[in-house]
């Protein structure tokens, strides 16, 4: 990037990290807007739109090579009017572009995305990702492509309006489907049989090289573990192997930070060693959750450990003074990407204690050769158990000098020059980490967590929710952008998980608010929901996506959050929109069911009498009932337990009235129990849920 800071292009007044980190290029950049638009249209100029992020390393390598270059800028600002894109900030514009770019190339697309687009309809007529500044592996420099496809526009523009409305044609259409009549459990048998055949039984996950958490799927199959029986009426061990070993070979690799916790974007490799070294709050936020989630179904003192860390990480780390949650770390510092992570022998040696040395050196592969480019990224080899027979010493010791060990060299690694941090708080990854937050604080029985996630909800209600409306970023205390389907539906998931550790009128009261918005502005009356409002900038295409990539599908989230709301209040508007939506998608459900994991939850929860639970009483008498409903992992139960004190509350919840004494009511589906005065007849209705729930 340039140094020049001298010279100011349009996106100075932006709140962006991204695109800050660009306005003093000597490219002259613009914010995408009416301001670019019409200027290329008024010039008769392509468009080069270019699309990022603050933590992507190959788009500090081409803003280095290509944006901070004087010759490169100036051919780009002669033949185009440039236009710059944080893709955390517009979703919608990526999301339609990426789709673009995979059409015209038959490839998968990426971040920096390269889009060239024609200048009176921004549709685009050529797209790549990464060039590079001279030519190599097969690709021109970026000099010389925009001047082949500057020259080619003007040669052969009757030919691009042609290919211009096939792709247009395509991008309306590709969400369209005949909606199903009727549905069925297929799907989530067929989901678990297409993991198991994508299953890595070396190393875990699914998938080769690059490898990704995917922690819908293993979410998926943990679910499935839970909830259903073999043909022999026992539980599917296969899939509980498959979610354990995945989690246990993520948690030991490279992927997690080893010394100060959070998990990294992917793995370059198959073995989970070698990170791409960027760290996003929406990955940390899902891995957070599923990693609780394996917590309470097994037991598993290593799952417990990783929550701690992340959770601690993200508290210390990634939330503002303010409350809200921040978006990201850089893979580079001091301009290498994994600089900041990795370490020498000597280094190491040299901070701690010998006895202390030997041990750590065999656990994190320092005896070993070197495994990222000459310097060692910790990665785990040996288990403490293990090293415990090696050294001939108890567990306890080995874990306490593996402690001392990593706390040396996260002070140390502490005094280095950090990544960048992207501070603008994202709405929708706010949403995935409050959930994530409230569920581990549930099964971990860790307050402080759930004080976390109510600091950022209050945020976000209080700063991004604007005349009945959500703002999607917030950034130096300015707020702006009309909110995504993904802002409003990941948040009330996070305000339902939060409310079941601790209840608060106000935000049940939001989250419904919400889910009117939600029907009002986003619904598309043939079933599901489109990405972005009735009333946003018009695009070339109105999203309107079903599958998870590396978030949750926002149609998936949509339907499980409005039939929990409805199974709760009774409202039948939200359990009809929820089952509209699934018929909508059913066919690429059934194409592709391990591709919508995230709908699976809702199908699932559509299919099989969705389970609440309500517990009034005292605030001190009800913690006994409360602890006693967080039971190890069932899925499907809603359990709100409301202080008597709260009188008014909304829709069917209104008669679950207080007692003199700790009441609960129990339900499946519209089918509730009697109020249940006595604890162990709640118990024992706790235990026929249970039953219920793998029936």
């Amino acid at each position: 990037m340039s140094t020049d800071n001298e010279h100011c292009n349009s996106l100075i007044n932006e709140t962006s990290p991204y695109l800050l980190q660009h306005a003093h290029n000597p490219v002259e950049w613009y914010p995408w807007g009416r301001q670019a638009l019409d200027k290329a249209r008024r010039e008769n100029k392509p468009i080069l739109l270019s699309v990022g992020y603050s933590a992507c390393h190959w788009c500090h390598v081409m803003a280095h090579e290509s944006f901070a270059d004087p010759d490169t800028a100036a051919l780009m600002n002669r033949l185009f009017v440039n236009i710059k894109v944080d893709r955390e900030e517009r979703p919608d514009i990526d999301k339609i572009y990426q789709t673009a770019h995979s059409l015209l190339t038959q490839r998968p697309g990426g971040w920096p995305l390269t889009v060239f687009l024609t200048p009176d309809d921004q549709v685009p007529f050529f797209a790549g990702t990464y060039f590079p500044d001279e030519p190599r592996h097969g690709m021109p420099s970026f000099q010389d492509l925009m001047q082949r496809v500057h020259d080619f526009l003007g040669e052969n523009e009757a030919d691009i309006r042609k290919q211009n409305e096939t792709l247009i044609t395509a991008l309306q259409t590709m969400d369209s489907g005949t909606a199903a009549s009727a549905l069925n459990a297929l799907p989530l048998d067929a989901a678990r049989q297409q993991l198991e055949q994508a299953f890595d039984e070396r190393h875990g996950g699914f998938g080769s090289a690059p490898k990704f958490p995917h922690p819908t799927n293993i979410e998926r199959l943990l679910r499935h573990w839970a909830t259903a029986q073999t043909s022999a009426g026992l539980r599917d061990q296969r899939a509980l192997h498959m979610v354990v070993y995945t989690l246990e070979r993520m948690a030991r690799g490279g992927m997690f930070d080893q010394l100060a916790g959070g998990f990294c974007r992917y793995s370059v490799d198959d073995q989970w060693m070698i990170p791409h070294f960027e760290k996003m709050l929406y990955d940390n936020g899902a891995l957070l959750a599923l990693y609780a989630e394996a917590f309470a179904a097994t037991g598993n003192p290593l799952f417990r450990r990783i929550c701690e860390q992340t959770a601690d990480w993200v508290r210390h780390e990634m939330q503002s003074l303010k409350g809200g949650y921040y978006s990201s770390l850089d893979a580079d510092s001091e301009g290498e990407e994994g600089r900041y992570y990795v370490w020498t022998p000597a280094e190491v040696r040299a901070l701690l204690r010998e006895d202390d040395y030997a041990i750590f050196a065999r656990r994190y592969g320092l005896d070993r050769e070197a495994n990222f480019e000459g310097r060692w990224h910790l990665h785990v080899y040996r288990t403490l158990a293990q090293l415990a027979e090696e050294f001939s010493l108890d567990v306890t010791e080995i874990e306490q000098a593996d402690q001392r060990a990593r706390k040396h060299l996260l002070e140390a690694r502490r005094q280095r020059i950090a990544p960048g941090r992207d501070d603008k708080i994202l709405t929708a990854w706010n949403g995935l980490m409050i959930r994530g937050m409230a569920i581990a604080a549930r099964h971990l029985d860790e307050p402080e967590w759930a004080q976390s996630a109510e600091r950022a909800l209050d945020f976000i209600h209080n700063r991004l929710w604007q005349d009945g409306r959500l703002l999607a970023t917030c950034k130096d205390e300015r707020a702006h952008l009309n909110a995504y389907l993904d802002d409003y539906v990941y948040l009330i998931d996070g305000i339902l998980e939060l409310l079941q550790v601790r209840f608060r009128a106000q935000d049940l009261s939001f989250a419904i608010a919400l889910a009117e918005v939600v029907l009002a502005h986003f619904q598309d009356p043939q079933g599901g929901f489109f990405f972005t409002s009735n009333d946003h900038e018009a695009l070339i295409q109105r999203p309107k996506s079903a599958h998870d990539d590396a978030m949750p599908s926002g149609n998936g989230i949509a339907a499980k959050v409005l039939g929990r709301l409805g199974n709760l209040l009774g409202e039948t508007r939200y359990l009809a929109a929820a089952e509209q939506t699934l018929k909508a998608i059913w066919p690429g459900i059934q194409g592709m069911p391990h591709g919508h994991a995230s709908l699976l939850v809702a199908l699932e929860e559509s299919l099989y009498p969705y389970q609440t639970i309500i517990i009034r009483g005292a605030a001190g008498t009800m913690i006994e009932w409360q602890t006693m409903a967080t039971r190890p992992y069932a899925p499907r139960p809603l359990t709100l337990t409301i202080p008597d004190n709260i009188a008014t509350l909304p829709g069917q919840l209104a008669e679950r009235s207080p007692r003199q004494e700790t009441v609960a009511y129990c339900c499946n589906g519209h089918t509730c129990s009697a109020p249940l005065t006595d604890s162990t007849a709640f118990h024992t209705a706790l235990l026929n849920n249970d039953m219920k729930d793998t029936a």
